[in-house]
């Protein structure tokens, strides 16, 4: 007996819920939609969402919301991943501190989205670390160190380094560097 597609896609579906509720019982914070074809990484936390508050609901989630919404982005087309671990169900290795490489980029793989954007260095450095071996592929050296500004594929995505989303929001001139390297990630399919 075969199975409807409908039955599939709630298989899947299913399947994918639990895989990120194990990666939040381990101390992987997530926010936001986890079926996003777009995921924020942030590394440095500001001092709410080190005290357990939501990731990206602060000032810098509302100016991510409304860039990416201005190059074509849907407003659900919206998931943040934490760099930093968080107490989960209490089986968290190192609570607080840094995901491991390993941890990082299954929650990568699990989220699979089509687009990363690493919100600060200490994003970068995790993607870098994690994904040693497919960015050492990359023949431009700029792009292969995640050098803000470039966009690279990897493993089919395309990601994008920002130099410190959060940290230039005081900034005018800052403010325009993120907002002219965001310009170049509008959604698949969207005209340039």
């Amino acid at each position: 007996m075969s199975i409807s597609s409908v039955e599939r896609k709630r298989a899947l579906a299913d399947a994918a819920i639990e895989e990120v509720r194990s990666l939040e019982s381990r101390g992987v914070v997530i926010s936001g939609n986890g079926f996003s074809p777009i995921l924020l990484v942030k590394g440095v936390l500001n001092e709410s969402e080190r005290g357990g508050g939501p990731l990206l609901v602060g000032a810098d989630g509302v100016a991510l919301r409304a860039a990416l919404a201005a190059i074509g982005w849907e407003p659900e087309d919206f998931c943040g991943l934490s760099c930093v671990s968080d107490e989960g169900d209490g089986t968290a290795a190192h609570p607080g501190e840094g995901l491991s490489p390993k941890l990082f980029r299954e929650a990568v793989e699990a989220l699979d989205p089509e687009a990363v954007v690493l919100l600060d260095a200490a994003a970068a450095d995790l993607m870098r670390e994690a994904y040693a071996d497919d960015l050492a592929m990359v023949e431009d050296f700029n792009a292969a160190m995640l050098q803000p500004g470039i966009v690279i594929p990897v493993l089919g995505r395309r990601v994008l380094a920002l130099s410190g989303f959060e940290a230039g929001l005081d900034d005018p001139h800052e403010k325009q560097v993120s907002w002219a390297y965001l310009k170049q990630l509008p959604p698949l399919g969207s005209p340039v």
